[in-house]
C-alpha cells in the first residue's frame, strides 16, 4: 500500500518576511480565483487538470511570443512572482472554484421553494505558498536552508536554520522515503516548514485465519490501553497493560484548574486548555506507540481495536473524562504507525465487550452495581462470583469476535448455518465473546 506523512522542521527565525509572503499569495490566489469564475464557462470544457491550469496561466501572464493578454494588470500587482509559485496558485484557484460551480449549478437547478441559501462566494482563506525545490527551497546544510520570499517588494533569497531536533527525526525516519513539495506554514507564533513523504509498503498476508497472531486492543479511562496476544483457538499468548499514571494525575490537575478559574468567572481560559491538551496529546502518542511496540513483540499481523462511536451527548459522572478522550486519535495514529510496519488493523463491534464476561457467563457488574467493585471501577464481577480486570476481560472479546467473523465468513452458507445452529452466540456478532470463539473452534474440530 501507499502511504503518505507529513513532518515539519521549525523555522528558528520569527521574521515578518514570512507573514508578507503569505499575504502576496493570498492576494494571488484572490485574483486568481476571481479569474476562474469568470472564465469557467471556457474551463469547464477542458477535462485535462494540466490544459485548465495552462488555459488560466495564458490569460493572465505575458511573455515574448504572447505579448498580449486578456488581465493585463496581473504581472504589473504581482511583479516577479516566481514561476512554479504562479502555476501552484492557479491550480488551488482552480481547485476551490471547481466545487462551487458544481454547488452553484446543483443550486440553480433546485426548486426555488425548496432551496436553501445559495452557496457562498469562494476565497483564499488563511491558504499558504508552496515551496517548490530549487525554485524557491534550496538546502545548505543538514540545520539551515534558503527560500525565496517577498522582502523589500521583490522576490529574493533568504537564509533560515532549521530545529536541529526536527531534522534529526526527518533524517532518521523518512531518510528512504520519496519526498514531495514543501510548504511554508504558521502555527501559534511560529513558522514551519512541512514536508511529505511517500512511501510503499507490504501489508502481511492474512488469508489464513489459522495461522494468524493478532493483538486486541481495548482502549479505556482508567487503563489507557490492554492488549491481549491471541490465536484462532483462542490461546492467550501474552498480555500488556499501560496505566500512565503520572499523566493522567497531570491530566486531572489540568483540568482542575480549568475549573478553578472557571469559578472565579474566568470565561475563556485558552492558557489553561492549551495545557490540558498538551498533555492530553502526549498520552495518546504513548498509548499508541505502546500498541505498536506489543504488536511487534509478539510478532502480531493484525491490530484490533473496537469501531467506536464518540459522536453524540455524553452523560453520566464521567462526561468531563469522555470528552477529553482520544480514541479515534490514538486509533488513527496507531494505523498509521502499524501499515509502516506491514501490521493490518482491523475494527470489530464494541457493543458489549466490556458488558459480557469471556466465559460467556453473561452480563457483568462494574463500579456500585457490586460490593466487590464498588471502590474500583476497573474491576468487574461475573455471575459465577469471579473478580476479574474488565479491560483485559474486553480485550478478550475483541479479539474473539475477530476470529468468529473470519471463521464464519470463509464457510459456505450451509456450513455457516449449520455451524451457527450449534453455537447460537456465533448468530449476533454483538453478543460474541472468548467461549463463542472456543465453542466454534470445538464445532469445527469435531
Amino acid at each position: 500500500m501507499r502511504q503518505t506523512v507529513m513532518y515539519s522542521k521549525r523555522i528558528r527565525e520569527r521574521c515578518r518576511v514570512f507573514q508578507d509572503t503569505a499575504a502576496v499569495y493570498r492576494a494571488v490566489l484572490t485574483y486568481l480565483i476571481d479569474v476562474c469564475v469568470s472564465e469557467w464557462d471556457a474551463v469547464k470544457g477542458i477535462r485535462s487538470s494540466v490544459y485548465r491550469q495552462a488555459y488560466i496561466e495564458k490569460l493572465i501572464h505575458h511573455t515574448a511570443k504572447r505579448p498580449l493578454v486578456r488581465y493585463e494588470d496581473f504581472d504589473t500587482r504581482f511583479y516577479k512572482l516566481p514561476s512554479y509559485l504562479r502555476r501552484g496558485a492557479v491550480s488551488k484557484a482552480l481547485g476551490i472554484v471547481s466545487p462551487y460551480m458544481r454547488s452553484l449549478e446543483n443550486w440553480y437547478a433546485e426548486d426555488p421553494k425548496e432551496r436553501g441559501q445559495k452557496p457562498g462566494y469562494p476565497k483564499a482563506g488563511y491558504s499558504f505558498p508552496c515551496m517548490y525545490r530549487m525554485d524557491m527551497y534550496r538546502e545548505n546544510g543538514p540545520y539551515s536552508a534558503k527560500i525565496k520570499v517577498y522582502i523589500r517588494n521583490t522576490w529574493d533569497w533568504i537564509s533560515v536554520s532549521l530545529r536541529k531536533s526536527d531534522a534529526d527525526y526527518i533524517q532518521r525516519h523518512c531518510d528512504v522515503l520519496e519526498e514531495s513539495a514543501l510548504v511554508l506554514q504558521k502555527r501559534g507564533k511560529c513558522w514551519y516548514l512541512d514536508f511529505a513523504y511517500t512511501g510503499e509498503y507490504e501489508l502481511r498476508n492474512v488469508s489464513d485465519y489459522q495461522g494468524t497472531i493478532i493483538a486486541a486492543v481495548d482502549l479505556g479511562l482508567n487503563n489507557a490501553a490492554a492488549v491481549s496476544i491471541m490465536c484462532h483457538d483462542g490461546t492467550v499468548l501474552g498480555r500488556e497493560f499501560l496505566k500512565l499514571p503520572c499523566e493522567t494525575d497531570c491530566l486531572r490537575h489540568a483540568v482542575n484548574r480549568i475549573r478553578k478559574a472557571q469559578q472565579h468567572g474566568a470565561g475563556k481560559t485558552p492558557r489553561l486548555w492549551a495545557i490540558a491538551d498538551g498533555i492530553n496529546d502526549d498520552i495518546s502518542v504513548k498509548t499508541a506507540q505502546f500498541i505498536i511496540d506489543t504488536a511487534i513483540k509478539y510478532n502480531a499481523d493484525v491490530i484490533v481495536m473496537e469501531h467506536l462511536d464518540s459522536g453524540g451527548k455524553k452523560h453520566g459522572s464521567k462526561k468531563q473524562r469522555l470528552h477529553l478522550w482520544k480514541s479515534q486519535y490514538v486509533q488513527s495514529m496507531a494505523e498509521l504507525k502499524a501499515h509502516r510496519h506491514g501490521i493490518r488493523v482491523s475494527r470489530v463491534n464494541a457493543w458489549g465487550t466490556s458488558r459480557l464476561a469471556y466465559d460467556g457467563s453473561g452480563p457483568v457488574l462494574r463500579g456500585k452495581e457490586s460490593e466487590k467493585t464498588r471502590n474500583n471501577y476497573s474491576l468487574c464481577e461475573f455471575t459465577t462470583g469471579k473478580v476479574y480486570n474488565c479491560d483485559l476481560n474486553a480485550s478478550y472479546n475483541i479479539g474473539a469476535r475477530y476470529f468468529v467473523r473470519e471463521i464464519t465468513k470463509s464457510l459456505p452458507v450451509r456450513e455457516r448455518l449449520r455451524l451457527e445452529a450449534k453455537v447460537p452466540s456465533a448468530c449476533k456478532r454483538s453478543t460474541c465473546t472468548l467461549s463463542t470463539l472456543i465453542s466454534l473452534n470445538a464445532v469445527l474440530a469435531a
